[in-house]
């Protein structure tokens, strides 16, 4: 594993600063690289944390 970068100088942060809105067309830079450039990334993110909430749902429930 490679050393964590500092907030700010990630080497692709002003590509996706230039160029979101002409890539995009979504005017806010955290939501078009959530949706557009990581979103299948973002989507089983989403999927895991579900899975995990409804099983411990299903651990925590009472029997009657």
């Amino acid at each position: 594993m490679g050393r964590p970068e500092p907030a700010g100088q990630h080497p692709r942060l002003p590509r996706y600063i230039e160029k979101t809105l002409a890539e995009t067309k979504v005017p806010n830079a955290v939501t078009s690289v959530l949706a557009d450039y990581r979103g299948y990334d973002t989507m089983f993110e989403t999927s895991v944390i579900f899975t995990a909430g409804i099983a411990v749902m299903m651990l925590l429930r009472r029997s009657r």
